[in-house]
């Protein structure tokens, strides 16, 4: 189970960081790995689910980051009139 929130804590780091990838599942896959590797932290400690855990939480944080300023970007261009969206 440590091993299963490590590789969704590296899926959305690596996910997270690229903007055209980082729509909706990456900071799922964040939340999802936060979640198995806090549950695989309670029935051992091992270190695999305490850097699954850690890697989640970076990944679900720069997924959420990149994904809003993505969006502040779009609307940036759409008030400076580089976007029409009138039409």
């Amino acid at each position: 189970m440590g091993i299963a929130g490590l590789i969704f804590g590296i899926l959305s780091l690596v996910g997270g960081s690229i903007p055209g990838v980082n729509a909706f599942p990456m900071w799922l896959l964040g939340i999802v790995g936060i979640v198995v590797s806090s549950i695989a932290r309670k029935k051992e400690r091992s270190g695999i689910a305490t850097v699954g855990l850690i890697l989640s939480v970076i990944g679900t944080a720069l997924a959420l980051s990149v994904w809003v300023a993505c969006i502040a970007c779009v609307g940036a261009a759409g008030l400076a009139g580089f976007l029409n969206f009138a039409e």
